[in-house]
């Protein structure tokens, strides 16, 4: 079994191949003389077995983490479950599921052919993640006809279970006075940023404020060697208050914010490129 510094390892291994941006932003912030601090990363897949949330939670909890609180997207029918360790200093957790059940036949029935690529003996296991591919290929058609019902179900067929995105805590960062300084030199830098319910999403009242680039665009093979580039991942970034119930930074997500970070990978967010 993984331990989870090399479980992370293997994760931002992964992301950085579908998230061109993060690399580059990353080395930025250390020139800066900033140390990059991952408040969360997050991770999508659908409501079946063998890979549900919950199967994909066992892995977490059984490395120290703890559930914090369930959310629920009703638009984008999804539902999401953050977690946190036991050792403060690893970051927080969030998994969502899509509820397949809530769409069409055609989507439901796509979903459940994925699924049913993954061997069973994977359920509950950190083989969920490192095995890789998820599944075969899905065909250039497939996933375009899941992008016309879910931009999340698009990515999820082409991208399979692994790390969607990584997020740098602004709480440890020490030469930006608001995320939205940071922001704006992000910006500054080249890099796209999620405008979608405004730059910043939440707020001190909230006790949550959160931003994101652009998914990156990368070619990608589809099933018969069809390519096509599509979004990867993006970078999200972060700032929590103090949560006045526990004296402590807030450890859950705004539901409200969670909903706009999701379209970081929409593409028609992006424009034509």
């Amino acid at each position: 079994m993984l331990t989870l510094p090399e479980l992370l390892d293997f994760f931002w291994t992964d992301y950085v191949w579908l998230a061109p941006d993060a690399r580059r932003i990353h080395s930025l912030l250390s020139e800066r003389g900033e140390t990059v601090v991952n408040d969360h990363v997050a991770i999508r897949t659908f409501d079946l077995p063998p890979i549900s949330l919950e199967s994909l939670a066992r892995p977490f909890e059984a490395l120290g983490y703890l559930p914090v609180r369930d959310y629920d997207f009703p638009e984008k029918r999804l539902h999401a479950r953050s977690f946190v360790h036991s050792d403060a200093t690893n970051p927080r957790v969030f998994i969502s599921e899509l509820q397949t059940h809530r769409f069409p036949a055609g989507l439901r029935d796509i979903a459940r052919r994925l699924a049913a690529q993954v061997p069973t003996g994977r359920e509950g296991s950190a083989l969920l993640f490192t095995e890789l591919p998820t599944w075969a290929p899905v065909p250039l058609a497939t996933y375009r006809q899941l992008l016309g019902e879910s931009e999340y179900a698009g990515w999820l067929s082409a991208f399979g279970i692994r790390v969607n995105h990584f997020t740098v805590s602004w709480n440890a960062l020490t030469s930006f006075a608001s995320l939205e300084e940071l922001n704006d030199w992000l910006a500054a830098n080249g890099f796209r940023m999620n405008e979608s319910g405004g730059r910043v999403k939440g707020s001190p009242a909230v006790l949550l404020e959160q931003s994101s680039t652009l998914a990156g665009r990368i070619a990608w093979t589809f099933g018969g060697g069809a390519r096509e580039t599509i979004p990867g991942c993006y970078y999200e970034f972060a700032r929590r208050y103090p949560d006045p119930a526990t004296g402590k930074l807030y450890d859950g997500f705004v539901a409200k914010s969670a909903d706009k970070i999701f379209e970081s990978t929409d593409a028609e967010l992006q424009g034509s490129e």
